[in-house]
């Protein structure tokens, strides 16, 4: 009894959110989709990129500065 109480609610669930107006396929849906893909095509800013080298080294830095602490 319990397991068909709960086929029910997830049917109704299920049949809501096609009916809602927000899946994959609406104009939403579809307007969302494009949007993602021009920022996934767009590229990352040369500043950005700068900014994370000059993080790595500063990382890289600080591990070779523990490193010979730790070794001597």
């Amino acid at each position: 009894m319990k397991d068909k109480l709960v086929t029910q609610q997830r049917t109704r669930t299920q049949a809501g959110r096609a009916d809602d107006g927000l899946g994959p396929n609406t104009d939403i849906g579809n307007r969302l989709r494009a949007l993602y893909g021009a920022v996934q095509e767009e590229g990352v800013p040369a500043q950005l990129l700068d900014l994370l080298e000059k993080l790595d080294s500063a990382e890289q830095a600080q591990r070779n500065r523990t490193a010979t602490r730790d070794g001597e």
